[in-house]
């Protein structure tokens, strides 16, 4: 079973708070999937990450560019994972049944969102009921906290 972390975003945005996740994912000698509500979103999370600035370099690719296999972050609005990630970041609310076949899983979602949060709290039972390691972590002024 995954271990799946919850992500309540609360001073940030999933886009600003993602490259940071992402370098560490890199640093740690892991590859990523993330997972987007659309193709419109991909297109967006692939401008977004190419200007990121911390960390500067996040190499990652799309269907559009390719080559799945060589890419350490992949981004996609479906269940591909091209690249072997044991690593699955989740964004706008979607929900995913597979997360077994991965090691840790981020649930990315917007504190400040009611509708967000109610979503959140029904996959954090849905996951529960499946058996998954559970952590939950709110964002504070510096940093995250674990509750």
């Amino acid at each position: 079973m995954a271990e799946i972390g919850f992500y309540h975003l609360t001073r940030s945005t999933p886009e600003q708070a993602l490259p940071a996740l992402l370098g560490r994912t890199l640093d740690a000698g892991h590859r990523a999937v993330v997972r987007c509500g659309s193709e419109e979103r991909v297109k967006w999370f692939d401008d977004a990450l190419w200007r990121a600035d911390d960390p500067v370099w996040l190499p990652h690719g799309t269907r559009a560019t390719g080559h799945g296999s060589w890419q350490p972050i992949w981004l996609t609005a479906g269940e591909d994972v091209p690249n072997d990630a044991t690593f699955l970041f989740l964004l706008d609310g979607v929900a995913y049944d597979g997360q077994a076949r991965f090691e840790r899983v981020f649930d990315l979602f917007d504190g400040h969102d009611e509708q967000a949060v109610a979503a959140a709290r029904r996959r954090w039972v849905a996951c529960r009921e499946a058996g998954h390691a559970l952590t939950y972590w709110q964002q504070q002024a510096k940093g995250w906290t674990r509750r």
